[in-house]
């Protein structure tokens, strides 16, 4: 047989199983059955399978579908909660294997989530991906405060630290994270959903690198080393418009402004007398968030990222049975109380034209 022929079906082969993989995975995963899924990595491996292809054709796509089937309201979060720290236990057996045992070769590094941020797993991935092309690695893991990590790169040395952040809420405490690292003279690349869809945010905040994803991040870091950081080379007026102090005064008083929403939104969405208890809670909690992502979005000052959130939370609310014709109104309320605030007020308002163009939302009909 020929090489030509040959090569697309060892592709084709390559696939297969690992569309196999994934789906005997993702039924250890939904079955909540640890064992199941630790044997599984292991026997792949056993087989022969690359580690690198495991960690990210395999279990991140498993835990990609973990959170599709959230947001469908098919999975609990209790479930969702569960089936992740299935996958974690999976790394974990992955990581002991003898194929994913390398030596390092290359310098040392850090790995970490930014204060706040408790979507671990993505952090840990790359981590063990580093590892395999023969990085020393420390990882951190989720929610660390940025003092600690601080020391812990002085102690370490590191050639360079990867942050992640999957909530956009949590990039105010990235910029914090990532100018104290370059204060030190340590690089610092970036990753996560938190940054955008095409790393938008990772510029502005000042890192020195984005990717991605974990093999993007492993490839970039193979190329060519970051280059350290002057402290003369910081930027510390890089987000000008913060001086209107507008994402200050919203975020300090984030929870006034809740209560006084919430307390108006009897009146301007009468559905909600008849409310349970439980669900008083959770539209206080959904107000916190928009809250949240308001601030967030003036602290960057793009209209974007707050409207992705709400189109995002209308289509979660719609899976779940909830009307999204609550939002309007609340936003509207949101931007009465901010009337003072230009910024504030121009941001909700793209988040309203948002989901009355929104199709998938605006007839109550699920994404």
């Amino acid at each position: 047989m020929s090489t030509s022929t040959a090569t697309p079906i060892s592709a084709v082969d390559h696939a297969e199983h690992v569309e196999r993989s994934v789906e005997l995975l993702w039924a250890a995963v939904s079955a909540g059955n640890e064992y199941a899924a630790a044997d599984l990595v292991l026997r792949l491996l056993d087989e022969g399978a690359d580690p690198e292809s495991v960690l990210l054709d395999v279990i991140a796509r498993v835990q990609g579908r973990v959170g599709e089937e959230w947001a469908a309201n098919r999975m609990s979060v209790a479930q969702e909660h569960a089936a992740t720290a299935i996958n974690e236990r999976a790394v974990a057996a992955l990581s002991t294997h003898p194929a994913a045992r390398t030596t390092a070769t290359r310098g040392r590094l850090t790995v970490a989530c930014v204060d706040g941020e408790w979507h671990g797993l993505p952090a840990r991935l790359l981590a063990e991906v580093l590892k395999l092309r023969g990085w020393q690695v420390d990882y951190l893991g989720a929610q660390i405060p940025t003092p600690h990590l601080i020391v812990h790169l002085h102690n370490t040395e590191a050639h360079a630290v990867a942050l992640s952040s999957s909530i956009p809420t949590r990039l105010p405490t990235a910029h914090a994270a990532i100018t104290a690292c370059q204060a030190i003279g340590v690089p610092v690349l970036v990753g996560g959903a938190a940054f955008g869809p095409d790393g938008e945010y990772a510029k502005p905040l000042g890192a020195d690198a984005w990717a991605p994803d974990a093999r993007a991040a492993a490839d970039l870091l193979a190329r060519e080393p970051l280059p350290r950081p002057e402290p003369d080379d910081q930027q510390y007026d890089d987000l000008p418009h913060l001086a209107d102090q507008e994402y200050t005064l919203v975020s300090r008083s984030g929870p006034s402004l809740v209560r006084q929403v919430f307390t108006a939104l009897e009146d301007a969405f009468p559905a909600m007398r008849s409310y349970t208890d439980v669900q008083r809670e959770r539209t206080a909690e959904d107000l916190a968030h928009i809250v949240d992502f308001l601030a967030t979005a003036l602290y960057l000052d793009d209209e974007e990222l707050f409207t992705r959130f709400i189109t995002w939370t209308a289509r979660i609310l719609v899976a779940r049975g909830v009307p999204a014709a609550s939002l309007p109104p609340t936003l509207d309320l949101l931007a009465r109380e901010l009337k003072d605030f230009s910024r504030a007020v121009r941001i909700i308002g793209a988040g309203t034209r948002a989901l009355s163009t929104d199709h998938s939302t605006a007839a109550g009909n699920p994404a």
